[in-house]
């Protein structure tokens, strides 16, 4: 089961990180800070492929984890304003 979740989550992984790296070039956006965030949400992912292996689903993996989402919910003040379109 192991193998399973993990062969799915590299290929989730693989394909979303290359969608946001597209979408961030076609939108001209370089600046880092607003690459944070779904840099938070890759790192939780593999924090949690890593604690799966190792079998250490403990209190650290979950400090972690917590720390990365208030980061990842931190850096979303600096997204660019969408633009309304009318």
């Amino acid at each position: 089961m192991e193998i399973l979740l993990t062969i799915i989550t590299v290929i989730v992984l693989f394909i979303s990180i290359t969608y946001v790296a597209k979408k961030r070039k076609e939108t001209g956006i370089t600046d880092l800070k607003t690459a944070l965030t779904p840099i938070c949400f890759y790192l939780i992912a593999i924090i949690n492929l890593i604690a799966i292996w190792t079998d250490s689903l403990g209190l650290l993996v979950w400090t972690f984890n917590i720390l990365l989402l208030f980061l990842a919910a931190y850096f979303t003040k600096f997204f660019p304003d969408a633009k309304q379109e009318n």
